[in-house]
């Protein structure tokens, strides 16, 4: 088999495969995996987490992600309630909890299982910075961008079997080169660039979650900066990094931050009176 033909029955499968639709974007996405599927397993590895880790219960900073995570979720509803997206997050299990560990660190699970760990919670400094990291964070969930990480991962795998039979007639030595090309050139060119898109996408959708939930949206870019003084300045090339810099993260939120006030105007934003 031509390298050409391996590359067109590839092209058949990406044709072919299941879409979803990105609520925020409208934009078609990948969805190998159906949330049916997706939801279950990211369920019993939460619970495996907590099993395996010390959370927090009946402090302050436990109650405010617990209050935090409602209030993103509601203003998430809300949006999705008033863009025609009605029931979007019927089969999500919301919850939120504080894990000690000095990993600076928060995530989402997909269906809306949250962690955050007490050693991003320095950084944050307050209830809108912790907002700002949950608005982000969540913001990976809804738009599913774990079910697109996996699905361009068995993409990525496919080509590779593409590859592979393409240069089936080679010698070994050339089969190998021609693996690492492909390795790079569709992490390079492909999945970095994949990650680092989501990660805006997330910062976006992030900036207006936390808005509609009545917390000043200026703190995002804020809490970048005290990430980026926490990094020590120590970071890969965006070219080669999942995320982008934190140089263009900055200026992004800080371009971003008007348009979402002006979407959370849209919202009463009355009822979610941040502590500070």
């Amino acid at each position: 088999m031509t390298f050409k033909k391996a590359l067109s029955i590839l092209g058949i499968v990406v044709i072919v495969v299941s879409c979803a639709t990105n609520p925020f974007t409208g934009k078609k996405t990948m969805a190998f995996v159906s949330n049916d599927q997706l939801f279950p397993s990211s369920f019993a590895q939460y619970n495996q987490v907590l099993n395996e880790s010390k959370v927090i219960t009946g402090t302050k900073d436990a109650e405010m992600i617990t209050r935090v995570g409602q209030r993103i979720a509601v203003a998430a509803e809300r949006w999705l309630n008033a863009n025609g997206h009605q029931g979007y997050l019927e089969d999500y299990k919301w919850e939120y909890k504080l894990i000690e560990s000095d990993q600076v660190n928060a995530w989402c699970m997909p269906g809306g299982k949250i962690a955050f760990y007490t050693g991003i919670l320095p950084i944050a400094q307050n209830e809108t910075g912790v907002a700002a990291i949950m608005g982000h964070e969540v913001a990976h969930a809804l738009a599913n961008h774990g079910q697109q990480r996996m699905s361009s991962g068995m993409l990525q795998q496919l080509g590779g079997i593409g590859v592979a039979v393409a240069t089936g007639n080679e010698s070994p030595e050339k089969q190998q080169l021609w693996m690492q090309a492909y390795g790079l050139a569709s992490n390079v060119g492909g999945m970095l660039p994949f990650s680092r898109a989501h990660e805006t996408e997330a910062d976006k959708i992030g900036l207006y979650l936390m808005a509609i939930a009545g917390y000043n949206p200026d703190e995002a870019a804020e809490l970048w900066k005290r990430m980026k003084a926490n990094s020590g300045g120590q970071a890969p090339p965006e070219f080669l990094s999942t995320h982008p810099s934190n140089d263009s993260r900055i200026k992004n939120l800080q371009s971003l931050s008007s348009k979402a006030k002006a979407e959370a105007k849209k919202f009463d934003v009355t009822t979610f009176r941040p502590i500070n």
